[in-house]
């Protein structure tokens, strides 16, 4: 399982920050990355065209002086989250624009795309695709992909339905190249417990919505704080795919969570947001169910630095009881 040098040599915690449909913003991924972790967004977030341009310039920027700085604890690389699915009509300019700037890191999402592959790959750069399950993994490999994603059950926003324990067995079966888990993981124990089951990494997303820097209205990030695992509805309603969703955030919307009705899947449609007058991620709050273990507030650098000491907490323990 040998990580490609960027996510070998630059992270001081095994995780990835998942990037959130309008949460994630330079101010956050910049904060991740010089915490030691990825710091990912999706290209989307940057509305018109001409933003995203504006973020890659200033994430490269800042980040670059960071490191000249801090040459001893330089930062994580960032990701770039591209919707590959034929309603992103940007996709191609999105592209050029991860190319221009040399992203490190390119997360595919919602289909396998082979130019998107070579064109990342023409500069040196690594591309993560994200599935559900381990007929859609062996695709996105097919196709030229580096790493996976395993979207496990209890994942924020879109996600599977297969237990962690099951998938992660079934792609390693076959393939031993970077793989990442994705679903409820929300502090250190659960980052060792990724690792422990046959993960690389660990793909954070949901506990992030609670910092300082996250582009999250206060109600939401208290949400976060809040609410737990019994909070949460599975749902295609809102963009066509199935997806976790802070229930009261549904009730607030004038639905009831636990009688949705389910949507046509061919009319999902990403450029607009979703399938209803409440848009998903603006009124439908995504979450994923480990929300459970966010007590707190704070900044970005906060939370990083109590996930690492849960991790080593939870790696001492485990020696102990050897």
């Amino acid at each position: 399982m040998a990580l490609p040098e960027p996510l070998k040599s630059r992270l001081r915690l095994p995780v990835i920050g998942a990037p959130l449909f309008i949460i994630s913003n330079p101010d956050l991924v910049i904060e991740q990355c010089k915490a030691g972790v990825v710091g990912s967004f999706p290209s989307l977030n940057a509305r018109p065209l001409e933003e995203l341009e504006r973020w890659l310039q200033r994430i490269t920027t800042e980040l670059a002086a960071y490191d000249e700085a801090n040459p001893d604890k330089p930062s994580a690389p960032f990701a770039v989250n591209l919707i590959v699915h034929g309603s992103n009509n940007r996709l191609q300019e999105d592209l050029e624009l991860c190319v221009k700037y040399k992203a490190p890191i390119v997360i595919t999402s919602l289909g396998a795309k082979e130019f998107v592959n070579e064109a990342i790959h023409s500069y040196g750069g690594i591309v993560l695709h994200d599935i559900i399950n381990n007929r859609f993994a062996k695709k996105a490999i097919e196709k030229g992909a580096d790493g996976l994603i395993a979207v496990a059950a209890g994942a924020g926003g879109h996600a599977g339905t297969t237990s962690p324990f099951a998938l992660i067995q079934e792609i390693r079966e076959w393939f031993d190249g970077p793989l990442l888990l994705s679903g409820s993981i929300a502090n250190g124990d659960a980052v060792l417990g990724a690792l422990a089951m046959g993960a690389d990494l660990a793909y954070i997303g949901s506990a992030f919505i609670a910092t300082d820097e996250a582009n999250a209205e206060e109600a939401y990030k208290q949400a976060i704080v809040d609410y737990n695992s019994s909070d949460i509805v599975y749902s295609n309603l809102f963009t066509g795919v199935h997806g976790n969703y802070l229930a009261p955030s549904v009730r607030d919307a004038g639905l009831d969570p636990d009688n949705l009705p389910e949507s046509d899947p061919s009319k999902m449609d990403f450029g607009s947001g979703g399938n209803t007058d409440a848009k998903a991620w603006k009124n439908i709050w995504g979450c994923g169910q480990g929300i459970g273990a966010v007590k707190t507030l704070g900044s970005t650098a906060d939370f990083v630095a109590r996930l690492t000491e849960q991790y080593n907490a939870a790696k001492a323990r485990l020696l102990d009881a050897a």
